[in-house]
């Protein structure tokens, strides 16, 4: 028997704002259509004033609870993949802890920006096959509108606010990549290209910064190590292109999108795309679409997901499950 990390809920939250891209309008010089043809973004949400990056994953994580059937007092773990956390310290994490009324177990935060949430799904199944959890709750939660530069066009029309959240409980399989879990894991960075994104202020420079971003070259980096990690982690199963079910990546940008699954071998029929109404909700962005493919009848028990996922430092990463 293998021990595995199967999934048991999913749920979302989104702010209720949403920005239509008819708002940058009236500031910069862009059209619906510009911002349209370049990302495939059409709207995002945006947090009201006050609201934070751990109100925004509770609600999500509430939300993975109902739809598990679960209460908190049966999570042994909470990881929160966040580039925005509500203060420098405490986690987010633990914010998420107390809000559900969870007075066992641990809660830490994992910061690898837009591929965090991959991250978390690793050291969650880690965690589960090491028998150092039975239960984790795994929440990618973003801010991103309170990092934007809202003179550079190129970046701030790409970014939303959102949070999805997902339950995985160990469970024993057989070994094979018929089971049910998380089969494989993949993940990568080179901190030579950190100049390519990133957010120019911190806590050791006094200042909260702003997001950059040199974007040709992310999208060129995104396409090759997207599709050359999400073939990598299927190899380690044997599994290949054809055995996917469902591809739900990172949601950055349609044109990323729609290229990865080229080099990937895989038909955009085949592919859960949310970015058009999400934006790029960095490390939310992966649960955010798992949740809403269930919710759309799309993703199904039995069916080969992989997840993957490159953002700043670089970070990038895949996940291969079978839901």
């Amino acid at each position: 028997m293998t021990l595995r990390a199967v999934v048991r809920g999913v749920g979302h939250y989104l702010p209720d704002r949403v920005v239509p891209n008819s708002f940058f309008e009236e500031t910069l010089d862009t059209t619906h259509d510009w911002i349209v043809s370049r990302s495939g973004i059409e709207r995002r949400h945006f947090a009201a004033e006050g609201q934070t990056t751990s109100d925004l994953a509770t609600r999500a994580a509430q939300a993975a609870l109902t739809h598990a059937g679960m209460s908190a007092d049966e999570i042994d773990t909470i990881i929160v993949a966040t580039s925005t956390s509500d203060l420098t310290f405490p986690s987010t994490a633990t914010m998420v802890q107390n809000n559900l009324g969870m007075i066992h177990g641990y809660a830490f935060d994992i910061q690898a920006v837009c591929a965090g949430f991959v991250y978390a799904l690793a050291n969650a199944n880690a965690l589960i096959v090491s028998g150092q959890a039975k239960r984790v709750l795994v929440i990618g939660a973003e801010t991103f509108s309170r990092i934007m530069d809202w003179t550079d066009r190129s970046t701030c029309v790409l970014f939303g606010d959102g949070a999805g959240a997902l339950i995985l409980e160990g469970q024993d399989g057989a070994g094979t990549p018929a089971d049910r879990g998380i089969l494989s894991t993949d993940l990568n960075s080179d901190g030579r290209y950190r100049d390519l994104l990133y957010v120019d202020g911190g806590v050791s420079t006094q200042t909260t910064g702003r997001l950059r971003m040199e974007g040709k070259e992310v999208f060129r980096h995104a396409v090759e190590k997207l599709a050359e990690t999400a073939h990598t982690a299927l190899a380690k199963v044997g599994l290949g292109a054809d055995d996917v079910d469902w591809v739900v990546p990172h949601q950055a940008n349609i044109r990323i999108i729609q290229s990865t699954a080229k080099k990937l071998g895989v038909g955009m029929d085949r592919v859960v795309v949310t970015v058009q109404d999400h934006g790029n909700t960095s490390a939310a962005s992966i649960p955010l679409a798992l949740s809403v493919g269930v919710q759309n009848g799309q993703i199904k028990q039995g069916d080969l997901v992989v997840t993957e996922a490159i953002g700043g430092g670089l970070a990038w990463g895949s996940v291969v499950l079978r839901w």
